[in-house]
This record gives structure tokens, C-alpha cells and sequence, in this order.
């Protein structure tokens, strides 16, 4: 299905970096008009320029996939014990995801590279526990970038910091009982740094990069490696997931810095998300996106139901009414496919929705 308003991968990258790709040219209001309802000389003090922010806020509408231990475990929060044979897809597809998505009239890909299971999605070096010592030794990071140039689609990837596999001496949320807060060991922050910088070298650039649980990483290291990751892939977003609120008050010691706002499981107020941030003394413009399943669950299961088409149709009309991208999360099957009843409610959600 042909989509109006596509934008080639690497020309999204190039205009990106020159800050000049327009909000029109991705099928939303221009720069130029957008910016009229800020003061002409109002910059702020982010990374970004306004306009790339604004070039990522015109894509609108992505899609999450959540694939890994978790699904074959059927567990979204695994003790990471799982041996890694127990990942197994048996027709495993990459390509239709990609081509779903495109389908559906998304913009943009977030994939879960690692997730709290601690299972890599890319055969890592600094770990065994990965898809190469798996039921299925593909490698899932590259067939998904490798889909996403073919299909015109931007990738983005997802890392959980919270891994309850490659501890390292850490202590996760999934310790209960224990007198200290969670936290990461420096040798585990090096063990972070070392795969994101295997991601982003290896397969990138990417458009989007996802951190997950941000608040075990300290302030430090978190700062640390926002720098790292934004001199890696200077044009993406950076994202640490500020997690399930509406997002009025921003937690700063949880989740800064970032580039974007997390609004996990929710909506933005009804009059809308507010994009401008003080923190810290500074003005940022930091723009939102809802991420949300298509269930209720993460991860694939087979007793999860799909939301009601008026129900998806409602949120994607909030979520650009409210000034936000939506992230939809559409999980594979232990297959390593979407089924077709989920890939139908997306095509009726495009139709209802006009995209």
C-alpha cells in the first residue's frame, strides 16, 4: 500500500541534521506555521534544534514492538533464569513486521533490542545470552534495520536498564525486600555503555533510542551517557522513559535528561501537552509520545485481548489533538509474527482514522 507523504530513510537523516526537513514534507503543519504560535526568537536551551524536534513531532504516529524472552516465557518481567535455547520462533519474520507497519501508515519503528529477561535481540559480544546461542540464531537488529531501509521506514531501538540476567552486581526492582533502592554497579554501566555503543555502530544510525528505567542508572552516569549516545548518533532522539503519568510534573532526578517526554499508559492533559519545560533554571522544548498497546499487555499473550477499534481510533485522535507522537505497541507471536487478527484492527484503525 503506497502512503502519501513518504519520507526516504537517509533523507530524513540528512534534513534532520540540517534542521530544514518540514513538518509538511511528513504530512503535518509546516515548520514555519508551528513556530507561530512560538516567539520568533524563543530557541530553548536543548541538543536539538526546533526544527529536527519538530521534524520527529510530524511523523505522528510509530510503532512499538515488544519480541523477545519475554514472549517465549510469556512473562513481561522474567528473573532472567530462562536458558537462552528458550527463545525458539519457528517463522520468525522480520520483514512482515516492517511491512505491517508501513501498512498501517506509521512512520517509525521502536524495537525491544534487550528487555528486563536480559536476552539480546543482536548477537552482543559482551554477552552469551543472546539470539546466537538461541532456538532461532537470527539476527533480529540487523534483518529489522535491513527491513526498514527497504520499506522506507525510520528504526528506532528500545534498551531496558533494569536486566535481572547481566547483573553484575546490580540490584533490580525485581529484589524485593531490600533496604536499598535499586541500583546499577559501575561495572554494569560499562556493560551498557559497551552494547549501546555495539547498537549504534553496528546498525545505526537510528532515529530514536529508547532507554527504559532510567532511574537505576543515577544522575552521573545517566548524564554520562546521554552525551555518549548523542555523540554516536548526533541526529536521534534520546529518550529515558519518564514512565506512567500524564507527564504535568516531569521527575528530573528519574529520568534527565532527554530529549523527549514519556507518557507511558496515558494521555497528555486535555489541553494539551506542554512542550516547554523549565528544569533546572533552562527552557527546553521537549515534545511527547504516548506509548501504549494494542492489548493490555507488553509482550504477546495468547489470553491478551485487543482494544476496541473506538477505543484505538479515540486515542489516536487524542494523542494529535493533545500535540503528541503515538507509539502503539503491537507485539509479535511466539511465531516471531503479528497475527493477522492484530494486523486487521491496525488496517481498520488507518481507515477510521484517515491516515
Amino acid at each position: 500500500m503506497e502512503r502519501k507523504h513518504d519520507i526516504p530513510r537517509r533523507s530524513f537523516f540528512t534534513r534532520m541534521a540540517a534542521g530544514g526537513l518540514t513538518m509538511a514534507a511528513a504530512g503535518g503543519a509546516s515548520t514555519a506555521e508551528a513556530q507561530k504560535e512560538e516567539p520568533a526568537m524563543k530557541r530553548g536551551a536543548q541538543r536539538l534544534s526546533l526544527e529536527q524536534l519538530q521534524a520527529w513531532e510530524s511523523l505522528g504516529y510509530g510503532m512499538f514492538i515488544h519480541f523477545g524472552m519475554s514472549t517465549f516465557v510469556q512473562a513481561e518481567l522474567p528473573d532472567g533464569k530462562a536458558p537462552a535455547s528458550t527463545y525458539a520462533p519457528d517463522k520468525l519474520d522480520v520483514d512482515q513486521w516492517v511491512s505491517v507497519a508501513r501498512d498501517a501508515g506509521m512512520k517509525y519503528i521502536v524495537l525491544t533490542s534487550k528487555h528486563v529477561a536480559g536476552h539480546c535481540l543482536w548477537p552482543s559480544k559482551y554477552t552469551d545470552y543472546t539470539v546466537a546461542n538461541s532456538g532461532d540464531k537470527t539476527d533480529v537488529m540487523g534483518k529489522f534495520v535491513e527491513s526498514c531501509k527497504k520499506h522506507g521506514i525510520l528504526p528506532g531501538f528500545y534498551y531496558c536498564s533494569w536486566d535481572n540476567h547481566n547483573r553484575f552486581g546490580s540490584q533490580t526492582p525485581s529484589d524485593k525486600g531490600k533496604e536499598l533502592p535499586s541500583y546499577t554497579t559501575s561495572v554494569y554501566q560499562t556493560f551498557q555503555t559497551n552494547q549501546l555503543t555495539e547498537l549504534i555502530k553496528t546498525y545505526g544510525p537510528f532515529a530514536e533510542l529508547w532507554i527504559d528505567i532510567p532511574g537505576v542508572l543515577g544522575r552521573g552516569y545517566r548524564t554520562f551517557l546521554y552525551n555518549h549516545l548523542a555523540s554516536l548518533n548526533p541526529d536521534a532522539i534520546i529518550m529515558m522513559n519518564s514512565g506512567i503519568s500524564t507527564q504535568e510534573t516531569y521527575d528530573v532526578e528519574y529520568a534527565w535528561p532527554s530529549d523527549i517526554i514519556a507518557i507511558e499508559r496515558s494521555l497528555p492533559p486535555g489541553q494539551g501537552h506542554q512542550k516547554w519545560r523549565t528544569i533546572e533554571g533552562a527552557e527546553y522544548y521537549m515534545p511527547g509520545e504516548i506509548c501504549n498497546p494494542i492489548g493490555k499487555e507488553w509482550f504477546w499473550v495468547k489470553e491478551d485481548k485487543l482494544r476496541a477499534d473506538n477505543d484505538l481510533l479515540a486515542e489516536f485522535q487524542a494523542s494529535r489533538q493533545r500535540g503528541v507522537n503515538l507509539l502503539l505497541d503491537v507485539p509479535p507471536d511466539t511465531h516471531g509474527v503479528i497475527p493477522d487478527e492484530t494486523v486487521q484492527t491496525l488496517m481498520r484503525l488507518r481507515k477510521n482514522a484517515g491516515i
